[in-house]
């Protein structure tokens, strides 16, 4: 069975840089894979905050973790830097798709490669509820460019 080769790094539209903790390693001397579902929680997170999307204490809505993945292809270390770009996958009606790549700092190629849903609900119900379009609008500047635009001069 083949599968497809992770995306490189235009693949992404945000960054965030992350360092690996002495406690990240587990007992083969990589990072666990609990950690990348850490930092992919970090990093959507962090981004909507400071879009001035989420507000952890008062925001409505708010998004619950449907669906995670990850796909392995390198291992990382303690003590390196690590670089998670973020990208949207799909915007639905209540609910996005995040693609997230995670690269040792300053490597083209992948070390991971993750998804992680979220279904935004009313805060009180739990029920979801469409996304906002301010919402709508910030999250597609996540979009990665379709094929045949972006790099073209």
């Amino acid at each position: 069975m083949t599968r497809a080769p992770l995306r490189g790094r235009d693949a992404y539209r945000a960054w965030r840089t992350i360092g690996t903790r002495w406690a990240d390693n587990d007992a083969y001397g990589h990072v666990n894979n609990v950690v990348y579902y850490a930092w992919f929680d970090t990093v959507v997170n962090a981004w909507l905050i400071e879009a001035g999307l989420l507000d952890v204490a008062a925001g409505d809505p708010v998004g619950l973790v449907a669906e995670t993945g990850c796909r392995y292809a390198r291992p990382l270390s303690y003590p390196e830097a690590v670089e998670v770009g973020l990208a949207v996958e799909e915007l639905g009606t209540s609910s996005v798709r995040y693609r997230l790549g995670v690269f040792a700092k300053g490597s083209d190629e992948a070390a991971a490669e993750g998804l992680f849903v979220h279904v935004y609900v009313d805060r009180k119900t739990r029920r979801p509820v469409p996304l906002p379009e301010m919402w709508r609008a910030k999250l597609g500047e996540l979009a990665p460019p379709r094929d045949g635009e972006g790099d073209q001069p």
